[in-house]
């Protein structure tokens, strides 16, 4: 959808969305059209017992006196901040978008908020329909375009043009490569789409089986041996300051030899939202060309169970030199990123590093769907980590790390099990194993696995992929090393 900016006019077609604060007292603009309609919009509002609170909604369909299809009326609060104008920009493209209005004039109060208003209907206007042939004209979005009438609007736009749509770009990318299903997106098609970013001058490094191997990258290759699709290794470099993001990237995981129950395994496309989220931060901070000098890593590989696949009990070495048995295949997310972490520790210094993962279902039955996990080694990137997550409605709730829980990963014939001794504290045992191949790097993990998909939208996330992580690493590269 394409989301552009005008002075404040009234339009003379297409859909008209008139923003109300708490109380309910039509101003300006809004005075105006309810005039010339005769006072229809006041009296709708009366009836609805419409007062302006946040997020709610009335329409007023072919109002006389007025060039408008309809006419949408959204509270917005008390206080409206950046946060609240985007949720309050979904709200508004879901209210419209098959209600048969091909465009849609917002009239927005102040010109702070306005282009976060355009990126909360930007992100909400993603759908990933490729596969789709036979969806029905009544099923198909109609709004294509979005016109917000703000007080300053050459102000508006610049801001939507050098951040808002870098954004949703960003988060778009990430949504695809989650959306995909296995068959298309596989290691080398995933790396292949990858190669996307250099032209926004991105440096893309794809390594692949000959090359782990020389690397050592066992642990890796191992979760890769019963594919017939090899594992790939991107690494992405976008050169300014300090402090890279990484991640693992499964492209489908059927456990391995550990297989997974039949139900419910077509969702395992989604397991590579981690390294989907690092390749979208990587094009965010490309887009707006980042003053900092960040590095992205992924692994790609498939987890299937074939005669080559790695068996429960094998005992692997490490990029790190480190031995882990291998109790459990399914478990092996962790695997990737011992790898990745080591490697990108020992080949880059950096001042920090965050990994993420879709990596424990005990994070889902810990946080559900609402926030990811966060665990870290380093306070202050923890809280920073937090901070940005707040700011962008991605948010985190930190676990603990502990020796006790260490103790859990303790092997016989190995330096370590890749899962703990009992079922408990599964999201914290997972985080005990990749804390020891970071050394004294400052380091976070975000156990993403309840917020990489959904199945209930939210105003600026529709049902799907949510590209959950692409704004929390853009926000945390402006607030550390941008500021």
């Amino acid at each position: 959808m394409k989301v552009s900016f005008a002075a404040p006019a009234l339009p003379r077609s297409g859909a008209l969305v008139l923003t109300v604060a708490k109380g309910g007292a039509l101003e300006g603009l809004a005075a105006e059209a309810d005039a010339a309609a005769s006072g229809a919009l006041s009296k709708a509002m009366a009836a609805s017992r419409f007062d302006g609170e946040a997020k709610a909604a009335i329409e007023v369909i072919a109002p006389s006196g007025l060039d408008a299809e309809r006419v949408l009326i959204i509270g917005v609060g008390e206080e409206l901040d950046a946060r609240l104008a985007e949720d309050v920009g979904g709200t508004v493209y879901s209210a419209l978008a098959k209600s048969g209005s091909g465009s849609a004039t917002l009239v927005w109060p102040q010109t702070g908020s306005a282009s976060a208003a355009g990126l909360g209907a930007a992100l909400a206007a993603y759908r990933f329909d490729k596969y789709r042939t036979k969806l029905e004209d009544k099923d198909k979005p109609a709004l294509t375009e979005l016109v917000i009438a703000a007080p300053d609007t050459d102000a508006a736009r610049r801001s939507y043009e050098e951040d808002g749509a870098r954004v949703v770009e960003a988060v778009a990318f990430a949504r695809d490569f989650v959306s995909e299903p296995g068959n298309v997106l596989y290691p080398e098609s995933y790396a292949d789409g990858l190669r996307e970013l250099e032209a926004l001058g991105v440096s893309v490094e794809v390594f692949d089986r000959a090359a782990l191997e020389e690397l050592k990258m066992a642990t890796l290759l191992g979760v890769a041996q019963g594919s017939a699709r090899e594992a790939r290794v991107v690494v992405m470099h976008w050169r300014g300051g300090e402090g890279p993001p990484i991640a693992k990237g499964v492209t489908f995981d059927t456990g391995g030899i550990s297989i997974k129950p039949s139900g419910g395994m077509e969702e395992m496309k989604w397991d590579m939202g981690g390294s989907a989220a690092v390749a979208g931060a990587m094009r965010a901070v490309a887009g707006r060309k980042a003053a900092a000098n960040v590095v992205g890593i992924v692994g790609l590989v498939e987890n299937m169970p074939s005669a080559t696949a790695q068996r429960p009990g094998d005992v692997v070495t490490s990029y790190s030199g480190q031995t882990v048995e291998v109790i459990n295949t399914d478990a092996e997310g962790r695997l990737v990123l011992a790898d990745l972490l080591a490697y990108v520790i020992e080949r880059y210094e950096p001042r920090a590093v965050v990994d993420l993962a879709t990596l424990t279902g005990a994070m889902v039955m810990a946080l559900a769907h609402e926030y990811a996990g966060v665990f870290s080694n380093n306070d202050a990137l923890a809280e920073s980590l937090i901070s940005a997550g707040a700011a962008v409605d991605e948010k985190l709730w930190r676990f603990p790390l502990h020796d006790a829980y260490d103790k859990m990963l303790e092997s016989p014939i190995a330096d370590m099990r890749n899962i703990g001794s009992s079922r408990e504290a599964g999201a914290i045992t997972a985080a005990q194993f990749l804390k020891r191949f970071v050394g004294e790097t400052p380091w976070a993990h975000l156990d993403i696995a309840g917020t990489a998909w959904t199945g209930k939208a939210r105003p600026t996330v529709p049902k799907g992929a949510t590209g959950y992580g692409v704004r929390l690493l853009d926000r945390l590269v402006r607030d550390v090393c941008e500021s």
